[in-house]
């Protein structure tokens, strides 16, 4: 009997399975009556997620369009080469491999395409913003490959690029590093290429938090400068979660091969269709409004932070990133985290930077990382970010009861729902 209309998935799970679909509503509820701050954050479309839930959650395709390992890959293939075409559209690439699974496996996948076990790799320190996969002695990265840290500049924040020039020429790295998760200025990509230039290193650019700014030409665009780019499409860019690789086309059939079979096996053929969705609105003039009021919003914030008594790194941000240090409030950062996430603010810790990453300490977190990408999608703009760190401000103090707080929060998410019935 042909289907002509479809149950709202989320009452066929109540019906099946209450206690997952209880989890699902509250979580819902969760994201709708508090603020998400956390940077790497965002809501998608409905689009998106109707594309996340959609059959070709059933469909298993190893391989590339047109180069298959299973048959019925017809449809899917559509779906890889119209994500792959927007992609390159979007950013100017030359080829866009969609498959990875993560930023992190983006990254494993460069690392595969330009190194071999035991060469030395130049990245940031990871107590000065740098992410785990730029060294860790925890991850894949710092166990196979010999990485050398920089850091910033003790009193501006900002990365030294003559520190940066100095290291790459005294270990000669193989592959430079560019980018960070919580560094808020916008990287000099034509810097580090010169200096990779220099030294004869190939260059790495993890855009995984500015890539959606760069969609929405409210940040620099690293595909000009970076052998690879690596990416995620979650964060500012607001599609699933989820990574990719963008590169020249010399480049283009080792990406591939690193991704699919080296490191990856089949490919997730919904999510690759939630990354085409969010690619095609991401080359809207809506979303280039969204990018640059991201941006406009973030920077209220942290002058208002700063007004506040919070140390703001780099005095301020040219992204959708805020790090600031509340030590000036005497307030450490975990403790300054819980207080907040009582009043129905979600934010992260996270390091920061003394000086040059010999300087400082890996693990300390006493510094806050926000950041405005959620709250834009919503429909915030600046005076909500202004009345955001106020409260913020007030509950890490302790000026402001929580409960008092915690109510104006839910009034002021309620105004902004992130997914508006009707």
């Amino acid at each position: 009997m042909p289907v002509t209309t479809a149950p709202a998935p989320l009452a066929e799970l109540l019906r099946q399975d209450p206690e997952l679909a209880e989890v699902i509503l509250g979580e819902t509820a969760r994201q709708a009556d508090s603020l998400q701050l956390i940077a790497a954050e965002n809501f998608t479309s409905p689009a998106v997620l109707a594309a996340l839930g959609s059959p070709l959650a059933n469909k298993y395709a190893e391989g590339y369009p047109g180069a298959r390992h299973h048959g019925g890959c017809e449809l899917v293939d559509v779906a890889e080469r119209i994500a792959v075409e927007r992609a390159k559209a979007l950013f100017g690439a030359q080829h866009v491999n969609v498959q990875a699974h993560s930023g992190s496996s983006a990254v494993l996948a460069a690392y595969a395409v330009l190194l071999r076990p035991g060469d030395t790799v130049l990245a940031m320190g990871l107590p000065a913003g740098g992410h785990l996969t730029h060294g860790s002695p925890a991850n894949f990265s710092g166990r196979w490959f010999d990485f050398v840290p920089y850091g910033v500049d003790p009193e501006s924040g900002l990365i030294d690029h003559d520190e940066v020039h100095a290291l790459a020429r005294a270990h000669r790295p193989k592959a430079i590093v560019c980018g960070s998760i919580s560094y808020p200025r916008h990287i000099d990509y034509a810097a580090f290429r010169a200096i990779a230039d220099d030294v004869g290193a190939h260059l790495i650019a993890d855009a995984a938090h500015p890539i959606g700014l760069v969609a929405g030409g409210a940040a620099p665009n690293p595909v000009p400068y970076a052998d690879i780019v690596c990416a995620t499409t979650h964060k500012v860019l607001r599609g699933p979660r989820g990574g990719m690789l963008l590169c020249s086309a010399e480049l283009a059939d080792r990406v591939d091969r690193a991704v699919f079979p080296f490191t990856q096996g089949g490919a997730q053929m919904h999510t690759i269709a939630a990354k085409a969705v969010a690619f095609g609105e991401a080359a809207t003039p809506a979303f280039t409004a969204y990018a640059h009021q991201v941006v406009a919003n973030a920077r209220v914030l942290a002058g208002a932070l700063a007004a506040e008594g919070f140390a703001v790194t780099t005095g301020g941000t040219d992204t959708h990133l805020v790090t600031v240090d509340p030590a000036p409030l005497g307030v450490p950062g975990r403790t300054a985290r819980g207080r907040l996430a009582s009043a129905g603010m979600v934010v992260d810790t996270c390091a920061l930077p003394r000086g040059g990453a010999a300087q400082v300490t890996a693990g300390d977190d006493r510094g806050l990382r926000l950041g405005t990408a959620a709250l834009t999608t919503q429909g915030m703009g600046e005076p909500e970010a202004a009345r955001i760190a106020v409260l913020f401000s007030g509950v890490v103090r302790g000026d402001l009861d929580p409960r008092a707080a915690r109510e104006e929060v839910r009034d002021l998410a309620g105004r902004f729902p992130p997914y508006p019935a009707g």
